[in-house]
Formats: C-alpha cells, structure tokens, sequence
C-alpha cells in the first residue's frame, strides 16, 4: 500500500522533570491544550441509529439492519473539502448487553462537518476472509484514522470475537475499499502480544492544511494505545507494530488513572495524538471510579481529557489537565446503552478554519463539537463543556 518507511531508530527513555518518573505540569487553560469546544444544537446528535440501512452480512449470509441499534464512536478525516466520518455501528442482535451485539464500520461525509448523508452499506465488516478468527461474532469497532505520507489512509480499530479485543490495522485508497493487515501487534516480540487485549490506537500525527498526516519522531512512527492505562508503541510501516516494554520487560504505561479526577477509574487513546508547536497533544477518555474518583462526576462517567507529551520523546509527559475539556452536559449524552454518561472522543480534523471533535454519546450516538482557534479568550478552566 505504499506505507513502508525506512527503519526506525528508538529514542532514548531518558525520564525528566515532569515526566513518567516525576508529576507532570497539571491545570486548565493552558497554551497548549485544544478548545474550548462548543456543541452546536441544532445538529447534535449528528448521526443516529437507522433501521432503514440494509446488506447482506457474510456471517449468515443473511439481510441485516446493521445500524438499526447504536451508532457511535467515530473517526473522522477530510477528504476533497468534505468531512468524512468512519463510525461504529451495531445491528440489534445478540445480547442486550454492553458488547453483545454485532458490530460495523459505516461511513458519512459532510460539506459543513456538521450535517452528515451516509453510505446504505458498512464499508469494514466481519468477512470470510483471514480475520475471521478475530473478529466473528462481535466485528469490528472504534476506529481512528490518519493520512500516510502517501495519501494512504490508515484506520486502527478494534476486532471482537467476545474472547479478546484485539486492535487491528486496515488501509484504503478511497476510505471505502479496506484491506485488512490483522492484529497490530501479530509480529511484535516473536508473537509474545498477540493475544494482549488491546483497543484505541491514536498515531502521531502532524497538520498540514487539512490533512492529518502520520509522522516519525526519532525515524519511527508512534502510537499511543489501550485501557485502562495508555501504552505507546512504534512502527516501520504503520501496520505492524511493537509494543515498548520498560526494563523489567512490562509494557511501558505513559498515562494512568489519577486518585480524586476525572479519570480515576481508566485512562484510554482518543483521536490521533497531534504534533504542535508545543509537544504532542494526546486527547484521551477519562473513566470515573465508583470509589476514590471525582464527586463532581456521576462513578462510571466517561469525559475527555487532554495530556501533553515532548515532542522530541513521545512516552515522556510533560503536562496534563487537572479537569475534563468536555463531559456529558446533553440527554442524548446520557441516553442509550450507557446512562452514566459519556463523551467518548475519536475524531478530530481542522476545516475551514475550526476543529471538530466528533465523539460518542453514551454508546448509542455520535456527537459534534466545534472549537474556532481565532477565540482567544478560553475562559473558566478552558470552559469545559
């Protein structure tokens, strides 16, 4: 797919002031952090759930409803001056539970970012093909998805056969035609991850223009991954990938959940990480825990967080926000499969001038956020929505 890159050349570990050795610089409303963001009303939610959607799905081999039940959980791209929106789906099979269902890829584009037409069809989806293993009966979920230098598209989601989560790579040309390269970690270690539960992959990532393009530090490629702590990993190409492991042979954790925040209960990878003047901004979704977690936040509440990294060595923290930039202020934020409430960032593109943040709202559908850069004044704590 044209996505090789020449060999990686590690960088060195070296723990610093504010680093994973020490604390890191902690607060809101600062230089570096992204927002405040604004959900717009008029169009929020942006994408919910169709039983009119139909195909005819391999596992079965059977007319299927496949966004009859949830829609949530996007990334997003821009591609010849349209937004694009590459979403989880669930038909309304299976158990009524959190996982039980099975589960899609559809795709949406938008002229304005806002309002959104979809395709009938999923475009990734449990096949009879080498990843059947992985991903029947649970499919294919939580997408995130950058540009490679060679306007390749990357997608990093996760394969559910309710055994194991296991994250996955794929490419397309065209962002409706994917190839399937498997578990991101099949090689890595001599096999040793590739049973590892594993979901979330953000990639580093620089912006030209609109375009959210994966970008080497130190000769490698970088990924930020996982739940309930946020690993890291590197790459040659962007489709295998190896895991860092610390001294002791134990995968190296550069985020975890914090005592008395927001994210007391889980930490894990929201959109691609972005290269900016400042370091590595890491978007991440925050768990609340039911003992020992915020009192402002209802136990189990999924907000978004934000974590800076230096920009010449990924793994070390340099600063983190001490609140969430958004929660769930909406009801159709805490309406649907998961009433605690969430706000679960996945995509994040620059056009025409704004950010948006497209996320999911309480696993049941997806949400937009806008941010316009030319606002400087970022009030309370960064006025956190």
């Amino acid at each position: 797919m044209g996505v090789v890159g020449r060999a990686a050349v590690l960088i060195m570990l070296v723990p610093a002031p504010g680093s994973l050795a020490g604390q890191p610089d902690c607060g809101q409303g600062r230089a570096w952090m992204f927002g405040p963001f604004e959900k717009p009303s008029e169009v929020n939610p942006a994408i919910t759930p169709s039983p009119a959607s139909q195909f005819r799905s391999p596992m079965g081999d059977t007319i299927v409803r496949w966004e009859e039940h949830a829609t949530f959980n996007p990334a997003a791209v821009v591609k010849d001056g349209r937004v694009y929106l590459l979403y989880r789906a669930e038909d309304a099979s299976g158990q009524r539970t959190i996982g039980g269902h099975t589960s899609r890829i559809g795709l949406g584009e938008s002229e304005d970012g806002l309002r959104f037409t979809r395709r009938s069809a999923p475009v990734l989806y449990p096949e009879n093909d080498a990843q059947r293993q992985y991903e029947w009966p649970g499919g294919v979920e939580d997408p995130r998805v950058v540009e490679a230098e060679d306007r390749t598209f990357v997608l990093t989601y996760t394969q559910w056969n309710r055994r194991i989560p296991r994250l996955a790579v794929a490419t397309s040309r065209d962002l409706v035609h994917w190839t399937k390269h498997g578990p991101a970690f099949a090689k890595a270690y001599g096999g040793k991850y590739l049973d590892l539960e594993s979901k979330s992959g953000a990639i580093l990532a620089r912006v030209e223009g609109h375009r959210v393009i994966a970008t080497k530090v130190g000769g490698t490629y970088w990924m930020y991954f996982n739940v309930p702590d946020i690993l890291i990993a590197t790459s040659r190409n962007l489709i295998a990938w190896t895991p860092l492991e610390d001294t002791n042979g134990r995968l190296l954790k550069v985020l975890s959940p914090r005592p008395g925040h927001f994210d007391s209960w889980l930490v894990e990878a929201g959109p691609p990480a972005l290269l900016t003047e400042h370091g590595i901004v890491v978007m991440y979704n925050g768990g609340n825990s039911e003992t020992g977690g915020d009192p402002n936040f209802p136990a189990r509440t999924y907000t978004g967080g934000q974590a800076l990294y230096d920009r010449r060595n990924p793994p070390r923290l340099i600063a983190r926000l001490d609140v969430p930039f958004i929660k769930p202020t909406e009801p159709y934020e805490r309406t649907g499969q998961y009433v605690e409430g969430t706000t679960f960032v996945e995509g994040l593109v620059p056009f025409n001038g704004r950010w948006y943040l497209y996320y999911g709202t309480a696993d049941s559908r997806v949400g937009v956020a806008v941010w316009d850069p030319k606002r400087t004044d970022r009030g309370e704590g960064g006025r956190p929505q």
